[in-house]
């Protein structure tokens, strides 16, 4: 219960990019101008035919039929006004048929006969949320991730697929899904690269066709259960105590190597024994609970030659 709820708590804290909307209209405000300009002089003229009534009621009403009729085909005429980002290109419709690819600037559509779709040709990013996948050697994980992916050609972003950045989500899901299902957890967590290169391989060979082009792939978090976690925690501190005790027997063995060396050099040379000794001696420091009480050695060579060695019985 508890690790579900701690699942839950970091999945809320989890933050996850949203696109943004696909087409900004920067033409708007344009139209906006080019229509209000002669919406007033629309009004004027209305005004102006109303005073004109009481002079003369038929060319009154002829006034407002051509001002009414002329007013609503420049609002048509206006609606067809276009701007294209930098970024932008416009995938233009006539009649249904591809017709061509346009901007970025200004640009015009034909109303009613001519249709555009504007697509986003900077880097695009799509989410790889939650893929719960089981590894080959049957290890359950959940993986997310994101695509990173360009438009290389606009007419086949609209033309041979409905909704490209759909298609692609689920495409590199069902991707990411086969590779990792083909690796082991040991592949998966030590070969991280090699496992996205690999997606990305499959991704592009497919989305090639649709006019798209993948940047990158990358695995941002692989969720494991709580359970092989502890596990292989306790694995990882094994192996480091398992390395400590091999480096500690070969630094026994090194240190035993080198002080049987430095012995046999000793005992051809009383000189480096004494050297040595005064040196232990130095190394105990001027600390008052320290006695040192200083033999000499030659008296114990003396007394080595006035006693005589016990005979064995």
């Amino acid at each position: 219960m508890a690790a579900a709820l701690s699942h839950q708590l970091m999945e809320s804290q989890k933050q996850y990019a949203k696109p943004a909307d696909e087409h900004i209209s920067l033409g708007r405000a344009l139209r906006g101008m080019l229509t209000s300009v002669p919406l007033a002089i629309f009004v004027l003229l209305m005004y102006w035919a109303a005073f004109a009534k009481a002079r003369d009621e038929k060319t009154a009403i002829v006034i407002v039929v051509i001002v009414a009729i002329v007013g609503v085909l420049w609002g048509i005429f206006v609606s067809g006004v276009r701007v294209a980002a930098q970024w932008e290109r416009g995938v233009v419709l006539r009649l249904g048929n591809f017709q061509a690819v346009r901007g970025p600037g200004l640009l015009y559509v034909i109303p009613i006969i001519e249709y555009v779709r504007f697509i986003d040709t900077r880097t695009l990013v799509v989410n790889i949320p939650h893929q719960k996948v089981i590894t080959r050697d049957n290890v359950p994980a959940e993986i997310d991730g994101a695509l990173f992916f360009m438009v290389k050609d606009s007419e086949k972003a609209v033309i041979r697929i409905q909704d490209f950045r759909f298609a692609i989500a689920q495409y590199s899901q069902a991707a990411l899904r086969d590779v990792v299902g083909g690796l082991t957890l040991d592949e998966l967590l030590s070969e991280r690269t090699q496992t996205q290169a690999r997606i990305g391989e499959i991704v592009e060979e497919r989305i090639k066709d649709w006019g798209l082009h993948v940047d990158s792939i990358r695995l941002q978090d692989i969720e494991l259960p709580e359970d092989l976690k502890r596990v292989m925690s306790r694995q990882a501190s094994a192996e480091r105590e398992k390395r400590a005790t091999i480096t500690k027997a070969e630094g026994d063995k090194l240190a035993a190597v080198n002080l049987a060396a430095a012995a046999a050099i000793m005992k051809e040379n009383t000189l480096a024994i004494q050297l040595r000794t005064l040196q232990t001696i130095d190394g105990l420091g001027a600390s008052p609970s320290n006695t040192v009480v200083l033999f000499p050695v030659e008296v114990g060579s003396l007394m080595k030659l006035l006693i005589p060695p016990a005979e064995s019985k």
